[in-house]
This record gives structure tokens, sequence and C-alpha cells, in this order.
């Protein structure tokens, strides 16, 4: 090894000197709320992908002589009115709200960093026109924005991910344009194309990838209000449709017999509040370590 490798390489002693501050830094992260997020989230997570691991109940199977079972032993979460397990249902729910969640956030994600993309590096008329549009998109409220799309386009899970998508994508897409401009203007892009880098090398190598580090902290608490979002457009019954469970569903069939049986109605809608807050406290707190500001 050469001198200068060798000197280029951090000595022991500064390795020693930074294993505290990273330890420090691992502890500061790791507070009880957000453990506890983590840990709710990684099993929601779990029963998305198999919830047949944590019950025997077939989420369909109905027993008209077991309706309206109030939570016990037998049947934790109780039985809906055409006794139906409960919880079974909550559980095979998790699977279709998640993906709706993911899907709409991905939709929005991808094209909202073309929009922005386009508006900040084309410039002129082309900034001009994208921002309008988004202007336009952003004037009304995403839930609102959503049902319009879905009066268009018609009822299902596919159109609810393309509704919910189109909502946010003006939010991602004025992110990236903003910090597309500012890359654009810094020394180190105007130093490349000063050293005679093709513009595309430059877009590819240095403004794409830091334009979108804040995108990846805000997509996962845009994961969380999209699927808000999405579990409140199925519960309007614009997207899965009985038997077949889903958080939003759920609730829509829970709330005419809420009196009567309110665990029909508060156990989905606790799945999704709980999912929704878990979501928020790690996606906040990432936002924190990486970005080092608070709260919106």
């Amino acid at each position: 090894m050469t001198d200068l490798t060798a000197s280029a390489l951090p000595s022991g002693d500064a390795l020693k000197s930074r294993l505290p501050q990273r330890v420090s830094s691992v502890r500061a992260a790791l507070t009880a709320p957000t453990v506890a997020a983590a840990f709710v989230l990684g099993l929601i997570v779990l029963i998305a992908i198999a919830p047949g691991w944590f019950t025997d109940y077939a989420p369909t199977a109905t027993d008209v002589h077991h309706a309206l079972l109030r939570p016990g032993g037998a049947h934790w979460f109780g039985t809906d009115q055409l006794g139906r397990d409960v919880f079974a249902r909550v559980l095979y729910g998790t699977r279709p709200a998640l993906l709706l969640g993911f899907a709409a956030t991905l939709l929005a994600v991808v094209a909202g960093t073309v929009v922005g993309l386009l508006a900040a590096l084309g410039g002129g008329f082309a900034d001009q026109a994208l921002m309008r549009a988004t202007d336009v998109l952003l004037a009304l409220p995403p839930l609102l924005l959503a049902l319009l799309v879905i009066a268009a386009l018609g009822a299902g899970t596919t159109n609810i991910a393309v509704a919910v998508a189109i909502a946010f994508i003006p939010l991602y897409a004025r992110l990236v344009r903003s910090e597309a401009l500012a890359i654009r203007h810094s020394g180190y892009v105007e130093a490349a194309t000063m050293l005679g880098l093709p513009r595309v090398t430059v877009i590819a190598r240095h403004i794409v990838p830091n334009a979108l580090g804040s995108l990846l902290v805000m997509a996962p608490l845009g994961f969380g209000t999209a699927l808000l979002y999405s579990s409140a457009l199925s519960f309007l019954g614009l997207g899965i449709q009985p038997p077949q469970p889903e958080w939003g569903s759920m609730l829509s069939e829970g709330k005419d017999i809420l009196a009567a049986a309110w665990w029909v109605g508060v156990f989905p809608g606790a799945a999704v509040t709980g999912t929704v807050i878990a979501v928020n406290v790690l996606g906040r707190t990432v936002r924190v370590r990486l970005t080092g500001r608070g709260a919106l």
C-alpha cells in the first residue's frame, strides 16, 4: 500500500472517534414511538404477506347462526351480520389495502418525478405549461380530485390507485422541480458543464440522483396519506367489492350497524388508523434524521 493510499484511509483513532457518534445517532433515532411504529408496521407487513398464519378462519365463510357475536375467545374481533369472523377479515384485508396505497404512491412518485424534471430541465414554455397544470390540480382538494378522476374512469381497484396517484402528482412534481432547479445552478453542476461533460451525463449523474433525495424522504409520508385516501374511496364503494375483505369496504359495511355491533366497523377502522400512524411516525423520523428538519 502506498503512502498516498494509506493517508487517504481513516486511521484507527479516527474510526474510534466516529463510533460513539454513530452509536449515539442510532440511540437518538430509537425512541419509544419509533420502535413501536417499526414493530407495528413490521407486523402489518407480515400479516399482509401471510394472513393465514394468524387465523384458521376463512374471511368469506358465513355462519348465520353465529352472526353479530361480540368479541370473545372463539372470535377475537367478533362476527359480522353474516357470521363472518371479523378478525380474519381484518387480517385478509391488509394486503389489498397496502397494495392500493403502495401502487398509488409509486405511480405518483414516478409521474411526479418525470413532470418535475421536465419542467426544471426544459425551462421556458415547458416549465410554464407544466407548472400551470399542476397549479390547477393543486387548487382542488386531493380527495375531491380523486373522486373526479374516478367519475371519469369508473370504479375499480386499478382506477382507485390511478385516481389517488393523480391527486398527489402535483406535490411530488413541485418538490422535484424545486430540487432540480437548485441543483442545476449549483457550483458542481456548473463545473461539470464547464469541463465539457455531455448534458445527458450531467443530468443522469448529478441532477437526477440529488433531486430524488428529498422525494425519497417524503414518499413514506405520502404512502400513509395515499393509504388513507384509498380506504376512503373503498369506503364509498368504489374499490374492492364484498364479500372480499378490504379495510375501507369493511368500514362501509359496519357503519349502518355501529350502534348494535360496534366491533364490525371499529376494528377495520383501527387497522387503518394504526397503519397510517405507524407509517407517519417512521416517515417523520427518517425525515428528521436525513434532513435535520422537523414536521411539515
